[in-house]
């Protein structure tokens, strides 16, 4: 009597479905690290207890020793209020995140302030949560 085996398995592997997965993840990580706004300057910032969280389109830093920086591109204060213009042209509602060292004197921030308070941007100041005691 000749048996014959009706079901044979297949040992080859299709890798279509594994390469789209690997491509699907590829993409979902470069779109995520685009929309992460990292501030790479080192700054002692003012504590507060009240933390506010939004999501500014750009943010302007000064450090200890009165440097200006958009994002992380040094800039001068006459340059600044013309480069926020470029950055927050057709934006819905411009809002920028001031980050500055505690050390700096008060005539500065207020400079920015002024800057976004005359093209009517929102301003938030960067602080660090109160460490409880």
């Amino acid at each position: 009597m000749a048996l014959k085996r009706r079901s044979k398995v297949d040992a080859s592997f299709s890798m279509s479905s594994m390469t789209d997965i690997v491509f699907l993840l590829l993409i979902f990580f470069m779109v995520s690290s685009t929309l992460i706004h990292p501030n790479a300057l080192k700054l002692l910032l003012p504590q507060s207890n009240s933390q506010v969280s939004a999501k500014p389109i750009t943010s302007v830093s000064i450090t200890a020793d009165r440097n200006f920086y958009l994002e992380t591109v040094p800039v001068t204060l006459g340059q600044l209020e013309y480069l926020l213009q470029q950055k927050m042209q057709g934006q819905d509602e411009p809002t920028i995140a001031l980050h500055v060292d505690r050390t700096v004197p008060m005539e500065d921030v207020v400079k920015v302030m002024n800057i976004a308070k005359d093209n009517k941007y929102k301003l938030i100041l960067a602080t660090q949560p109160l460490s409880r005691k």
